[in-house]
């Protein structure tokens, strides 16, 4: 009983101590091959809504009358109906712009238009008087709440370097936005009622055959154009205001399934006292030019594809589980470039357990390309594998059984298992010597 006891509390001891465990001893960039003479300048795709060309993009600049576009937000959110809404021209608010030499779409005071006219008005030729009219009008009679209203609607959409002073875009030194924050509040104004028609009309006659609105937008005016028409442009908006502003162009392209959006804000507007060439558009048409030209959407991975594979434990007769990407991504690369030279760095472990569905991420892989990081892609499991309960138990009778404290604790046991074995044996002994020795008295 004795013996059996002592190996009882001797296997308890070596389970116990083997479960302690043992202390252990931080937008992509291309080049382009011509000059630019804009000081700040944003290109997207629309299509991904990927920048593929960028300087000082978050400059503070004086966008002129690119501040339309806002003005027109403004308008088409405040009044439902813009075809049957109808407007009276104060011949007040057209007074403001006297002795400013502004342009205008010659608005008559005391004349009803519909805000459909109005807003052809302010787009196409770029009328300040139109700006004027109908801030007033939904302002509820105060130009002030009108710009209060655009510095709002720019705070939601995201713009953190933009402040409104007027409707119309004249000069004032607070009065002053960006090429991305521009971007942002055009890429939204596209999305609203009649813009892109507008933006994209060259001669308008909606206030009557005799006073035709023409487009300031040289980049879509194929007959007025000259050497800044572009054939693939399709809007949006000019702005200038001498050399305050430069000149500044929001424009947009189309070309085989493309589309893109070009902000140019500040290219010079004299030089020595002589009005230079439109730098801002020359900007936009060649940075169109170079994107249809030398750009592409490439798939740079694709989730239907096996990109790597980890090694899996408790899986029977299984070893390695196959990984794919959770979702397909492309981007916009330069046309000479395969996806096969983009570079992938893998974050994965060295082993997951048993079971595993298909599905289940398992790491990532960042992609990059010209030491730029394209985007991080989530990497799933791309086949389920069932566990094996017997290797799992295997698997916890080895973690048991090459523990170091068990190997102690299994070594201490043998050792007095020894001892014990040597003490029994030399009791044993001197118990026979003793009964040889009493069998010896007897005879």
């Amino acid at each position: 009983m004795k013996l059996k006891s002592f190996f009882i509390f001797s296997l308890v001891f070596c389970i116990l101590f083997s479960s302690i465990p043992m202390n252990k001893a931080s937008a992509i960039s291309y080049s382009i091959d011509f000059d630019i003479n804009s000081k700040s300048v944003y290109l997207v795709n629309l299509d991904t809504g990927i920048s593929v060309y960028e300087k000082d993009k978050d400059k503070k600049c004086y966008p002129a009358s690119t501040t339309k576009i806002m003005t027109y937000i403004i308008v088409t959110e405040n009044i439902k109906d813009l075809d049957n809404t109808k407007v009276t021209v104060k011949q007040s608010i057209l007074n403001r712009l006297n002795g400013t030499g502004s342009s205008t779409a010659g608005l008559i005071g005391g004349e009803t238009l519909t805000v459909t006219q109005l807003l052809n008005c302010l787009m196409i030729p770029s009328g300040n008087d139109a700006a004027l009219v109908l801030a007033d009008y939904v302002g509820g009679g105060s130009i002030t709440n009108f710009v209060k209203m655009m510095n709002k609607k720019a705070k939601e959409l995201g713009c953190e370097n933009t402040h409104f002073m007027n409707p119309h875009g004249l000069h004032d030194p607070d009065h002053y936005t960006t090429a991305s924050d521009l971007a942002k509040i055009t890429e939204y104004a596209m999305t609203l009622p009649k813009f892109t028609e507008i933006t994209s009309t060259t001669v308008s006659d909606c206030l009557g055959e005799d006073r035709p609105l023409i487009t300031t937008n040289s980049l879509i005016d194929e007959v007025r154009g000259g050497d800044y028409f572009y054939k693939y442009a399709t809007g949006t908006k000019t702005g200038c205001t001498g050399d305050d502003s430069g000149y500044c162009l929001v424009s947009t392209a189309v070309y085989e399934g493309y589309s893109y959006l070009c902000v140019t804000l500040g290219a010079d507007y004299s030089k020595n006292g002589e009005q230079l060439e439109n730098g801002a558009m020359k900007d936009a048409k060649n940075l169109f030019r170079w994107a249809f030209t030398s750009l592409q959407l490439t798939t740079v991975i694709d989730e239907k594809t096996i990109v790597d594979e980890v090694n899996i434990n408790f899986a029977w007769g299984k070893d390695r589980l196959k990984l794919s990407p959770a979702t397909s991504y492309s981007t916009i690369l330069p046309s000479d470039i395969k996806a096969s030279s983009i570079d992938k760095v893998y974050h994965l472990p060295e082993s997951v357990n048993a079971p595993v569905k298909a599905g289940d991420k398992i790491g990532t892989v960042t992609l990059k390309y010209a030491n730029n990081e394209l985007a991080t892609v989530d990497l799933v499991a791309a086949e389920t594998i069932d566990q094996s309960d017997l290797l799992v138990a295997m698997d916890g009778i080895g973690k048991v059984v090459s523990n170091p404290w068990f190997i102690v604790c299994a070594s201490l046991l043998v050792l007095l298992v020894i001892i014990y074995i040597i003490i029994l044996t030399i009791y044993s002994k001197r118990c026979r010597n003793r009964r040889k020795v009493k069998t010896y008295r007897r005879m």
